[in-house]
């Protein structure tokens, strides 16, 4: 292979599923030590050229050619693409918790002694090798379950070196990192195009691509639009949205003039101990309140306890209540179980969609009525006609891109599942609804939807407590915001008053409770 020769180059791929075509003719070409990104809209088909190339749809399933180190490449499975040194990081990560890191390390790839058993000193001597090449001061035998998402990745990261990997493959590698934690992969990203380890990322973070990336294929419908030079080209946020979405957006946000009524939902006094710490409070002593039609924002760093509070709230499904209290309409009500949470007109869309707000085996009607089914039943029954026209009015209402209502969950996009989960409890048609990240892992396209549809929830004169941790997000769709730390709020901002450095002040450090109109 020549040393100015790409790496990979991909050529007219097309693939078709029943009905869809997928990818339409997309090229593509990363070269030997780049970082190269690829961004689209969610069912853009980004991931499904991922899969192409990773074997995950084998040759002959698709049309057109793959070039790797210079030779053609037909992979027949996944261990295939593995063996020539290309290794695939899904968003879901494929580890086993029970297992050590050494032992998910060399899952399926274990070394062996020269009678044949497996040779778990030297797996644990090369484990640690690998650790310390991306960073991670963590002892081999320490099980998966035991550290955080951000490790779990890095350990991904390592299992990917042990296989002599040249080309990488990170599908929204940050997607459920903080901040520091993404930082490290970023950088980590650099040493190893340094070392002979080419990458390609896909994400929805538009400032980590523009800062890590040295170029950018956008896909937009199937269709390969553009590839960018960050430096050449100038790349900025604006210019990847312009590519992905097909026009400029203005602004991120829609237009809303807010319609603020009453105060109509108090929490005082908001204490709840952790499920297994007794000595560990997880809500001390919280008090807010939520006006109809008001968009309320949760600001927090990762674990100052804003996905604790909201799902304390709804029906204590965290933790364990020790005082407080919920004032909904002027009267205090007691929301002990999730069930009578719906039945006061809460409802919660928590921030793992997958794990905690669908059933990934149902299909989209069932889950679309699956919070209050008896408002379509008669006679403990669900009326199965009535079910369809329901999911096929929230279909059109959210824009849901599906080909039917009986299509598997499972099958939709990032963003077309959110819009499934929001139109699961919009069903519910509550007073309240807490929305806990909902655009984590959508693309721009999808967040400016879900924006829309949340302006529209609170100008019905719903309220809205939003939790995210993308301060532009919340500075943007806020009409007030409480800051978080360590379980305590420590800050009240209004809209003209909120900053960046406001906000990050009051959410690390719990000094001086901030109080502003």
């Amino acid at each position: 292979m020549s040393a100015t020769a790409p790496i990979l180059q991909m050529d007219s791929i097309t693939k078709e599923f029943p009905g869809v075509k997928a990818l339409a003719d997309v090229s593509l070409s990363v070269g030997i030590d780049e970082i190269h990104a690829i961004c689209g809209e969610n069912g853009a088909g980004k991931s499904t050229l991922m899969k192409v190339l990773s074997g995950v749809y084998p040759y002959g399933s698709y049309s057109g050619t793959i070039t790797y180190r210079g030779e053609e490449v037909r992979f027949k499975d996944i261990r295939a693409s593995e063996a020539a040194g290309i290794v695939i990081i899904h968003q879901e990560l494929a580890l086993i918790p029970e297992l050590s890191i050494t032992e998910n390390i060399f899952l399926g790839n274990e070394p062996t002694t020269r009678f044949g058993s497996i040779d778990w000193k030297g797996a644990q001597r090369e484990a640690r090798e690998l650790l310390a090449r991306v960073g991670l001061d963590e002892d081999p035998d320490t099980l998966i379950k035991d550290i955080g998402v951000g490790k779990q990745q890095l350990v991904e990261i390592a299992k990917a070196l042990s296989k002599r990997v040249k080309l990488l493959i990170l599908d929204e590698p940050t997607a459920a990192l903080n901040e520091s934690d993404s930082q490290h992969l970023l950088d980590l990203l650099r040493g190893l195009k340094g070392k002979g380890v080419s990458s390609i990322i896909i994400s929805h973070k538009l400032n980590e691509i523009e800062q890590v990336a040295d170029s950018i294929t956008i896909i937009r419908d199937g269709r390969a639009i553009e590839t960018l030079n960050v430096v050449r080209d100038g790349v900025n946020e604006d210019r990847i949205i312009r590519g992905m979405v097909g026009r400029s957006l203005q602004s991120r946000f829609p237009d809303r003039v807010p319609e603020i009524g009453e105060v109509f939902f108090e929490v005082n006094g908001w204490t709840v101990q952790h499920p297994v710490s007794a000595e560990r409070m997880v809500c001390k002593n919280e008090s807010f309140t939520v006006r109809r039609g008001e968009i309320v924002g949760l600001a927090g760093l990762v674990g100052a306890g804003r996905t604790e509070l909201a799902m304390s709230l709804f029906g204590r499904s965290y933790g364990a209540y020790r005082s407080g209290t919920i004032v909904k309409d002027g009267k205090q009500v007691q929301l002990r179980t999730v069930h009578e949470a719906i039945d006061n007109g809460l409802a919660y869309v928590s921030e793992d969609r997958k794990a905690l707000g669908l059933n990934l085996l149902d299909d989209i009607k069932r889950s679309i009525v699956s919070a209050k089914p008896e408002r379509i039943s008669r006679a403990n029954v669900v009326d199965e006609y009535r079910e369809h026209d329901v999911a096929e009015e929230y279909r059109r209402k959210l824009r849901i891109k599906t080909a039917s209502v009986e299509s598997g969950v499972d099958t939709l996009s990032g963003g077309n599942q959110q819009k499934v989960v929001l139109a699961k409890w919009m069903f519910t048609e509550p007073d309240l609804l807490i929305l806990d990240e909902p655009t984590r892992g959508i693309d721009v396209g999808a967040k400016f939807e879900i924006y829309g549809i949340i302006q529209e929830l609170a100008a019905q004169g719903k309220g809205i407590v939003l939790i995210s941790s993308e301060l532009p997000e919340l500075l943007g769709l806020s009409d007030r915001i409480y800051t978080i730390f360590e379980g305590a709020i420590t800050g009240e901002y209004s809209a003209a008053t909120a900053t960046p450095e406001a906000l990050m002040k009051s959410m690390t450090s719990s000094a001086q409770k901030v109080t502003a109109a």
